[in-house]
């Protein structure tokens, strides 16, 4: 199955836990294939360095590299503009180029949409219940 997972997900998986780090650890272990555009590896690094930065939460280095690990890189083929937050096109683009099943965020404004094609976007709690 293939998702591509958001970043305040990814963020609350590998400095927090709870559902977010579940949803990481089914990926490590190969029940989800995630998939990331270098624009939403780049937004990684920022927020991930950011929070480093600020002294927030308690940093999981091993799962931010597993995961990263894990990561199918590819290029979106074309463009969206749907969201009411433009950042968070890059993910419809991603999960649409890849044919991703899922995009799992935390994120109100692509959770709003709660589709887009054939994709549903869930939030981690939902996606675990799917599994």
């Amino acid at each position: 199955m293939r998702v591509v997972i958001d970043t305040n997900v990814l963020v609350s998986g590998v400095f927090f836990g709870g559902k977010p780090r579940q949803v990481l650890e089914h990926i490590w272990h190969g029940e989800a294939e995630v998939f990331a555009s270098p624009e939403i590896v780049q937004e990684y690094d920022e927020v991930v360095q950011e929070m480093i930065k600020r002294g927030q939460g308690h940093l999981k280095r091993d799962a931010l590299g597993i995961f990263l690990s894990c990561v199918n890189m590819i290029e979106p083929t074309a463009p969206v503009q749907l969201c009411r937050d433009p950042d968070d096109d890059k993910f419809l683009a991603c999960a649409d180029t890849c044919r991703a099943v899922y995009i799992v965020s935390g994120d109100k404004d692509l959770l709003e949409l709660s589709s887009f094609h054939d994709i549903e976007i869930v939030t981690a709690a939902e996606f675990l219940a799917r599994l």
